[in-house]
């Protein structure tokens, strides 16, 4: 596991405890009821897929992006002035998947194709730093994106199709860089000196999510290296563990920590249903039916240490090391992992998953699980929308 480097620390300014109660507290007052049942309709989850998505039309920036591409916050004081403009481009790229996959409108349209374009031809970003890689984000959130529009009936003709294919190309070509010696893919060099042109850290989550989108640059025509995704997919196997959660981290070969530890089936709940749905989707036979429902049983059996940890400013700081943003990442691909049921048990396990997504959603129908930065609100109202319309949608 790899922890952010260089947090700056609080304490002698404002108490981090009493920190966290006031954000808590402004959080407490900005949301909705909280009186949600166990389980939500799709007739009664709409309307806040529609607040989701009125949230990211009406925040869209002028150039067809999302969010702002400089520092916000103090809490975290490692970060290159170039680390923000890729956190900015992943964020529209997960805004851009959630306007695809949502209900059509002339506006959400118009806002859909304004973002869409800005993705295809902005610059895409530089290494931030010597051991600062955050712009592998871009490229993971970034090829994710146009697989979902080249594969999307609006956009087959010309110019989006060379648009999405180019850029599709620029994206895969920056993964293929920044692939590790292993096999991943991660956001930093190994913390320790000497970094390298290639980067030598990977984790499990990062690595699962663009399984599918590396075979999808197969079937494209995007890339015609066939040594990519099978490295990829081994690391994440090797990151499997007997108790059925997945390591933080890519090792040569895998080790259970003990105790209270983040490769706990606990600390693993925002990893095991991405690894489950990357390896399920590109066609791993050891994933399963039974390993899918066990998953999931595991996701909402112990889905309070997911709730525990949302909104704390430090990473890793809450029970078995889990960060606030595993909480709407975990949920996007749990909805992912269900629609990969059978379609008779889908809409069932969907509602139950819909409260803890509407649950964290603000009256103006944004949604956040780490710190109050642009950024972080575009992506995490995204996922949001995201994974609500995946159950809503299919």
């Amino acid at each position: 596991m790899r922890v952010r480097p260089r947090v700056m620390v609080f304490s002698t300014l404002l108490g981090v405890g009493s920190f966290h109660h006031s954000v808590a507290q402004q959080e407490a007052q900005a949301l909705g009821p909280l009186s949600i049942p166990s389980t939500l309709s799709k007739e009664q989850a709409r309307p806040a897929l529609d607040n989701a998505i009125g949230y990211l039309l009406n925040t869209q920036n002028q150039d067809g992006s999302w969010a702002s591409a400089v520092k916000e916050t103090l809490w975290f004081d490692f970060a290159e002035t170039e680390t923000y403009y890729a956190w900015k481009m992943a964020a529209s790229a997960l805004v851009v998947r959630a306007l695809l996959v949502a209900p059509e409108t002339p506006e959400r349209r118009k806002a859909l194709e304004h973002g869409l374009r800005w993705l295809c031809t902005a610059r895409v970003p530089k290494r931030p730093g010597d051991w600062d890689t955050d712009y592998v984000w871009t490229a993971l959130c970034g090829i994710d994106a146009m697989v979902d529009a080249a594969r999307d009936p609006r956009f087959q003709e010309s110019p989006w199709s060379e648009r999405i294919r180019a850029r599709g190309r620029v994206f895969h070509e920056l993964l293929v860089q920044n692939q590790v010696p292993n096999g991943g893919w991660g956001y930093y060099d190994d913390l320790e000196a000497p970094y390298t042109r290639r980067p030598k850290w990977a984790t499990s989550f990062c690595t699962a999510m663009v399984l599918p989108a590396l075979q999808a640059a197969l079937e494209l025509g995007w890339s015609s290296d066939r040594t990519v995704l099978p490295r990829a997919q081994d690391a994440v196997r090797r990151c499997a563990l007997p108790n059925g959660a997945y390591t933080y981290t890519v090792d040569t070969a895998s080790r259970f920590r003990a105790g209270e530890s983040i490769d706990d089936i606990r600390g693993s709940l925002g990893r095991t249903q991405v690894a489950h749905w990357g390896l399920a989707v590109t066609g791993d036979r050891r994933i399963g039916q039974d390993r899918l429902r066990t998953g999931l049983d595991q996701f909402f059996e112990h889905h309070r240490f997911l709730d525990v940890a949302r909104m704390r400013p430090d990473v890793h700081e809450a029970y078995y090391d889990n960060s606030g943003y595993f909480y709407l990442f975990g949920h996007v691909y749990a909805a992912e992992v269900i629609e990969l049921l059978p379609e008779r048990d889908r809409e069932s396990l969907h509602a139950r998953l819909r409260p803890h997504l509407v649950k964290v959603q603000r009256q103006d129908g944004s949604a956040r699980d780490f710190l109050n930065t642009t950024k972080f609100t575009a992506a995490g109202t995204a996922m949001t929308a995201y994974a609500l319309a995946v159950g809503l949608h299919p």
